[in-house]
């Protein structure tokens, strides 16, 4: 029984005594992650746009949780945060840049505006949330990266956004050179369509939001969406020990989207 109780006890601590950073916290795919992540020992810094979100997210997640409210596109806000996790923990394990946005417009309808939206969180985000990352981190360390299933297939309306995330695969494969000798490993986690307030309300769009979501699944293999606890499994797998031979590469959780 004491053997048994020890194994047992030592499934639910992957990250025991590790600190995570994961940008785009407070909902979905970010959410369940850092909830994830400290039930499996880790403490983890959360950040998003809106405060409210963000309190609500922290207070459900409880121990083991620090809010920071801020927008990865504006340097001053990431430099507030990783001061914050340099004076409490003074070094830094786990960095899931995983804050992204979404803009669906057709070519010939592509503003500015948009392109420097999508690609100032999405692309100009990821560099200096891992560069600003990277002084905390040493041997052993793990950068994901949120891509997606457009970055590898073609989808109408989408080409900004499909670009930022093919940047995205880029930066995994670059990155792992440039970081070979450190230890530290970079990897990108691609979900496809998954129940999230951010696909729900890309939904709330269509004429009939149930049969646009019901029309998306029928699109995957597997017949149905994606949930945000599916993707944070993988995204433990990453962050953990259990990947450690991993670098320079991208796993899907897509359902077998953008794999046939």
């Amino acid at each position: 029984m004491f053997f048994a109780r020890i194994f047992f006890e030592g499934l639910g601590m992957r990250l025991k005594d590790k600190v995570a950073v994961i940008t785009g916290g407070s909902t979905g795919i970010g959410f369940e992650t850092a909830r994830l992540f400290a039930s499996e020992g880790a403490h983890v810094y959360i950040t998003g746009r809106r405060a409210d979100e963000l309190e609500r997210a922290a207070a459900e997640i409880g121990p083991g949780v620090t809010a920071v409210q801020g927008d990865v596109a504006m340097a001053v806000d990431l430099d507030r945060l990783f001061d914050l996790v340099r004076s409490n923990h003074g070094k830094l394990d786990i960095v899931f840049a995983n804050a992204g946005v979404g803009s669906g417009e057709k070519l010939g309808s592509i503003t500015e505006e948009s392109y420097e939206f999508v690609f100032g969180v999405n692309v100009k985000g990821t560099i200096q949330t891992v560069q600003k990352a990277l002084p905390l981190m040493t041997g052993g360390g793990s950068i994901i990266m949120t891509g997606s299933t457009t970055g590898s297939m073609g989808s109408p309306n989408f080409s900004i956004y499909s670009a930022s995330k093919a940047a995205i695969r880029s930066f995994a494969r670059c990155w792992a050179l440039d970081l070979k000798g450190t230890g530290i490993r970079v990897n990108v986690l691609s979900p496809g369509p998954t129940e999230t307030p951010g696909l729900r309300r890309a939904a709330s769009r269509a004429p009939n939001p149930d049969e646009a979501l019901k029309a998306m699944a029928s699109q995957l293999p597997l017949g149905r969406l994606g949930k945000p606890t599916e993707v944070a499994a993988v995204a433990l797998f990453l962050a953990s020990a259990e990947s450690s031979f991993l670098t320079g590469g991208e796993i899907f959780a897509d359902g077998g989207m953008a794999q046939i």
